[in-house]
């Protein structure tokens, strides 16, 4: 696997997004506090509905147990773990892997999870 050195941990900020260039491509990436404890998520920053790089931007929050951001666009929202929209089921963003080491984010060049391509 490909990991990419992205940021400091210091560089988040908890329970919002920031966008970082992995490749050349946009990713957003999220820090929520999920039970005491940090939770790093990676998603493209693609908005395939609103057709622009703001997923970022969006706000983040949980519908039953998905933990989701809402696109600032149209408010569609995506699991952050499986890069599915809830409105549109067909439509899938790229989810990256994420770890944190030595106070450094990294992210997996390689998709964990492929984007579909909206019928």
């Amino acid at each position: 696997m490909a990991w990419t050195d992205i940021c400091a941990f210091e560089d988040l900020v908890e329970n919002s997004g920031i966008c970082a260039l992995l490749n050349g491509r946009q990713v957003a990436v999220f820090l929520l506090e999920l039970q005491g404890e940090p939770q790093i998520y990676a998603i493209g920053n693609y908005d395939p509905i609103g057709g622009a790089n703001v997923l970022s931007r969006g706000m983040v929050g949980s519908i039953g147990e998905q933990i989701v951001v809402a696109s600032p666009l149209y408010k569609q929202h995506f699991d952050l773990t499986s890069g599915q929209c809830l409105e549109q089921p067909e439509v899938v963003i790229p989810v990256y892997g994420v770890k944190l080491q030595q106070g450094r984010v990294w992210l997996n060049a390689v998709k964990q999870v492929q984007e579909a391509s909206a019928a």
